[in-house]
């Protein structure tokens, strides 16, 4: 395997010979529970914990026949947007070397890219499955909001977060899309699919035919693009359009006020769901004295200063005298995204944007300025907020060589729309 950081464990769990994935590696996130294989979430809070029960992705992998080759690196619990933030140390981007890989599915988004296995598990709160598609050149899917079940995801924010593919093919991402989807009785936010006027046959839609599609591009998530993003995503568009699909102009007002609301949300949700690391369960222990001081050194001691400071956030948002000053009012920015895309959705078939609005970061460049690194989700948050499925295809490269991603959004439970106007690319 590379030596860019993108494992924290490489212990395999052997696939077997029959089943849709038998002979190939899916390598999973280190968030994503795997029995008796040790699962960090890229923290020191959990350093050597290892779960006694798999998540149920896991489960499909393995009765899918698939191999597990190891747990990827990423951000800690999931916060960041480079894979910097991790205890283990910061993941290179193996096709952009100097720059990171994109985060917080940084390690998976890398294995792929590098070919150290086939595909990929990660999970996306933000973009964090399409942002390091997008700055390793390979498919990321994130499904709509209970397509996956979430059940063995150890939880960074409930209401926003799926887990899905990388690969290096539409048909690819399409296919473990497949093995992994579904409802789950233990996990009661799930969906069937087939309820709301779909079905899980995602492979067959990676056909390519993008004859008469109809492409609406969001004037808001071109404003304040790289330059050479905007350019190369204008190109993917020119072939889109050359292959039979049109596009037309349209507008998401909301979105000026998405990645505000997400970050109140999604802070908010961190700090109820982190909580329970408190060294006496499990994960890092505290030493001796009363509870508070024992709690207080496990924290200190085992978080990071990105998920102090989000844990800070979430916890004054959701104060006495704050709740409603913040929180609710990101809730009703959050119901406004929603109606805006379901609006646009309506005289479209897709949706349109670049991934990131910049190309991959140099290394270090984003880690004393937080700001900047939550601002660069301005393209990927909005869909969260509304629940739905997007997708993360290559759409070329910079003149410097530093790869672009295209974003292509559906309505909810429309991942046969996007994956097949994705095929088209990738």
């Amino acid at each position: 395997m590379g030596d860019y950081n993108a494992y924290i464990a490489t212990e395999t769990i052997e696939g077997t010979d029959d089943g849709p994935l038998a002979g190939r590696t899916v390598a999973v996130k280190d968030n994503i529970s795997t029995k008796d294989v040790q699962t960090t979430c890229g923290s020191a809070m959990l350093d050597g914990y290892v779960p006694p029960y798999d998540a149920t992705v896991v489960e499909r992998l393995k009765d899918a026949g698939a191999t597990i080759p190891g747990k990827t690196n990423m951000d800690e619990f999931g916060m960041g947007t480079t894979t910097e933030t991790s205890a283990y140390g910061a993941v290179e981007n193996p096709v952009a070397e100097g720059h990171v890989p994109g985060g917080s599915s940084g390690g998976s988004a890398a294995v792929v890219a590098a070919g150290d296995a086939d595909m990929a598990l990660g999970s996306d709160t933000g973009g964090s499955i399409r942002c390091p598609a997008a700055f390793c050149g390979v498919v990321g899917i994130k499904p709509t909001y209970g397509l996956v079940s979430r059940y063995g995801l150890v939880a960074y924010a409930n209401s926003l977060e799926q887990i899905g593919p990388i690969a290096p093919s539409v048909e690819d991402a399409a296919e473990l899309l497949e093995v992994i989807a579904g409802p789950d009785e233990r996990d009661g936010t799930t969906r069937d699919a087939t309820d709301h006027g779909s079905d899980y046959d995602f492979a067959a839609a990676a056909d390519g035919d993008v004859d008469g599609l109809s492409i609406g591009v969001p004037t808001e998530l071109l404003d304040g693009a790289d330059e050479a993003v905007v350019e190369t995503f204008w190109d993917a568009i020119d072939d889109l359009q050359a292959q039979g699909a049109s596009y037309h102009e349209v507008t998401l007002p909301s979105v000026e006020h998405a990645v505000e609301a997400y970050y109140v949300i999604a802070m908010s949700e961190a700090s109820s769901n982190l909580a329970r690391f408190d060294g006496v369960r499990y994960g890092k222990s505290g030493g001796e004295g009363n509870w508070n001081e024992s709690f207080a050194q496990a924290r200190e001691e085992g978080f990071g200063e990105e998920v102090k400071r989000r844990v800070l956030l979430g916890t004054y948002a959701l104060s006495a005298g704050y709740h409603d000053k913040y929180y609710k009012k990101a809730q009703d920015a959050r119901a406004w995204v929603k109606q805006d895309f379901d609006e646009a959705l309506s005289d479209a078939d897709v949706l349109a944007s670049p991934t990131m609005p910049v190309p991959p970061m140099k290394r270090g460049e984003s880690l004393d300025d937080p700001l900047t690194m939550y601002l660069a989700d301005a393209n990927t948050t909005p869909v969260n907020l509304a629940n739905l499925p997007a997708i993360s295809v290559p759409a070329g490269e910079t003149d410097d060589g530093l790869p672009v991603g295209l974003q292509l959004v559906g309505p909810a439970f429309g991942e046969k729309t996007i994956i097949r106007a994705g095929s088209a690319l990738a």
